[in-house]
C-alpha cells in the first residue's frame, strides 16, 4: 500500500534538489561585470534611498560589507541630502559620491562603471532600473515585490535568464534558517499531506474615500520623476513617502506590501505552481484607485506530485464592516478588529500559551498543524512545546546563506550568477502576489479562473488590462512599453 506521506527517500531527493538549485555556483564569464577578486570592494548605486533604501542597504553596504557606494537617485533631494548625511557621520568621504534624480540619467552617465545596484523605490520604479542594469550585465538587488504588475514579473524573469549577471529580491526570510527549517518539515511529512494555509499580516495599505486635492510640490522634489511610468498626477498628500503602497497606480496594498515575505514559505515548502484560480471572498475600504484596508483572498491550486490539492488564504489589515480610515502602516482605526484567520482565532482560544505573531502562517497538515511568524521565523509545531522532542530527528539538508545582502554581494564579487532568492524564483513568487491584487480589482465574490502559462483571466477579461498596464510617454524601454 502506497504511503499518503512522502517517504524518507523522496524527501531526501526533493531536499537534495532543492539545495542543489540554491547554492549552484556556476561561474559566469562576464568581462567588468564583477570585482577582480572576492576581497575587493564592489561599485554599487543605490537607487531609492529612503525607507529600505537607508535603513537596510546603505546600512549595510556602509557599516558591514564596506562596499563602495558610488552613487545615489532619489527623485526627493532631501533624502539625498539625509542620506550623504549619514555616510559622511559613518566615516565616509561623499566628495567624490555621484547623485541623481533620474536613474535613466544615472545610466547613461556611470552604467558601464558600476558592478551592482540596489533598487528600494516605490513598486511601480521596481521593474524599469532592474531591467537596465541586467540588459548591461550589472547585478540587481531589487526590494519586494519585484515588480507592479505579472508583465513585469514575467519580463524581468526572462531578461535575468538572458542577463550574466546575478540577481536577488529582498525577501530576507528566504536565507533565514526558519524557511528553510519549514521545508524540511513539511517534505518530511511531520504534519501529513499539507491542505490548507492560513497567512496573515497586521498591514492596512489602502484607503477609502476620494483622492485629496493637489498642493504644490515640496521643494527639492522631482515629481515628474517620482511618478515615471505611472500615469500623471499632480501632487498630493497620502502619497510620499511611504503611503504609496495603499494606490494601484504605484503600489500593491498590503499584500504587495508583506505577501512576500510571509507566504515565501507556502509557495517554497508546497511547490506551488500556477493556481486553477483565485477569489478576493471578503472586501473592506478601497476605492477605483485605493486598495481595500481589509481582505480575505483565496487561491486554489492543483495537485502537484505527491502533494494534494491545496486551498491558500490570504489575511490583511481590518475585518471587513469596521468603518474607518487606515493611514500608513499600522493604523488600524482605534478600536477597529483585526482580520486574522478564524483557525487563528480558535487556536488562540485553545493554547492560551501559544505566541503568535502580528504576521505569520498556519500549515494545516492531515495530522497536524505547522506554524511560522514574520519572514518564517519560529517554526514550529502547534502547540509548541511537542516541537523539539518531535523535530529533533528531522535532518537540516538544505544550505543556510548567512545573510541575503552578503549571498548577492558574494555572488557580484566571485562571479557567481545564483544566488538565494534570485529573480527566476522572486518572479514566480511576487506573480501569486499580484494575482491576489487581480481579486482586489474584481471585487469580493468573483472566482477568476486563471490560465497561468498565459497569464490570462479566462472568464472576466476586462481584469486582463490590470497584467500589463502602459509605460508613460518617455518611460517605456523594450518589453516595458
Amino acid at each position: 500500500m502506497k504511503s499518503s506521506l512522502l517517504t524518507r527517500r523522496s524527501f531526501l531527493q526533493r531536499t537534495l534538489l532543492a539545495s542543489a538549485a540554491v547554492s549552484a555556483t556556476r561561474i559566469i564569464p562576464a568581462p567588468n561585470l564583477v570585482a577582480a577578486s572576492p576581497g575587493d570592494r564592489i561599485k554599487v548605486v543605490q537607487v531609492g534611498c529612503g525607507g529600505r533604501g537607508l535603513s537596510a542597504h546603505l546600512r549595510w553596504l556602509v557599516t558591514q560589507s564596506k562596499d563602495h557606494v558610488v552613487g545615489i537617485v532619489d527623485a526627493d533631494e532631501r533624502r539625498i541630502a539625509a542620506s550623504k548625511r549619514w555616510m559622511e557621520r559613518q566615516g565616509v568621504n561623499c566628495a567624490d559620491l555621484k547623485t541623481y534624480n533620474d536613474y535613466r540619467v544615472m545610466f547613461d552617465k556611470i552604467g558601464n562603471e558600476i558592478d551592482a545596484i540596489f533598487v528600494a523605490t516605490p513598486n511601480h520604479h521596481h521593474a524599469l532600473p532592474s531591467l537596465i542594469a541586467m540588459e548591461l550585465n550589472k547585478g540587481v538587488y531589487c526590494e519586494k515585490p519585484l515588480c507592479h504588475d505579472i508583465h513585469e514579473a514575467r519580463t524581468l524573469r526572462a531578461m535575468a535568464a538572458r542577463s550574466k549577471a546575478p540577481t536577488q529580491m529582498g525577501n530576507q526570510g528566504h536565507c533565514m534558517d526558519g524557511y528553510r527549517r519549514l521545508c524540511e518539515f513539511v517534505w518530511s511529512g511531520l504534519v501529513g499531506h499539507i491542505t490548507e494555509t492560513h497567512s496573515w499580516s497586521d498591514r492596512a495599505n489602502g484607503g477609502t474615500g476620494p483622492r485629496p486635492a493637489p498642493i504644490p510640490v515640496p521643494k527639492g522634489m522631482h515629481w515628474d520623476n517620482w511618478i515615471g511610468p505611472a500615469p500623471y498626477r499632480e501632487f498630493h498628500t497620502d502619497l510620499h513617502p511611504h503611503e504609496w503602497h495603499g494606490w494601484y497606480d504605484f503600489g500593491n496594498g498590503s499584500i504587495g506590501n508583506m505577501g512576500c515575505h510571509i507566504m515565501d514559505g507556502v509557495y517554497w515548502a508546497l511547490n506551488l505552481g500556477y493556481p486553477n484560480s483565485f477569489e478576493a471572498e471578503e472586501i473592506n475600504g478601497g476605492t477605483d484607485e485605493r486598495y481595500p484596508i481589509g481582505t480575505r483572498i483565496r487561491w486554489d491550486f492543483p495537485a502537484r506530485g505527491e502533494m494534494p490539492e491545496v486551498k491558500v488564504y490570504w489575511y490583511d489589515g481590518m475585518k471587513p464592516g469596521v468603518n474607518g480610515k487606515a493611514v500608513g502602516t499600522y493604523d488600524l482605526v482605534k478600536g477597529g478588529a483585526r482580520n486574522v484567520p478564524p483557525l487563528l482565532e480558535e487556536l488562540q482560544k485553545k493554547y492560551p500559551e501559544e505566541v503568535f505573531d502580528s504576521n505569520g502562517t498556519l500549515y494545516v497538515g492531515t495530522k497536524g498543524i505547522l506554524s511560522t511568524d514574520t519572514y518564517g521565523s519560529h517554526p514550529h509545531l502547534v502547540p509548541f512545546d511537542t516541537t523539539e522532542e518531535i523535530t529533533r530527528k528531522i535532518p537540516r539538508l538544505l544550505p543556510r546563506p548567512e545573510n541575503i545582502m552578503d549571498n548577492f554581494l558574494d555572488a557580484c564579487r566571485q562571479g557567481k550568477k545564483q544566488t538565494a532568492a534570485s529573480f527566476e524564483y522572486g518572479a514566480r513568487l511576487t506573480e501569486l502576489i499580484l494575482t491576489g491584487n487581480l481579486t482586489q480589482y474584481a471585487g469580493a465574490g468573483k472566482t477568476l479562473v486563471w490560465d497561468g502559462p498565459n497569464a490570462r483571466v479566462t472568464n472576466y477579461e476586462e481584469l486582463n488590462q490590470f497584467i500589463r498596464r502602459p509605460y508613460r510617454t518617455g518611460w517605456q524601454r523594450g518589453a516595458l512599453e
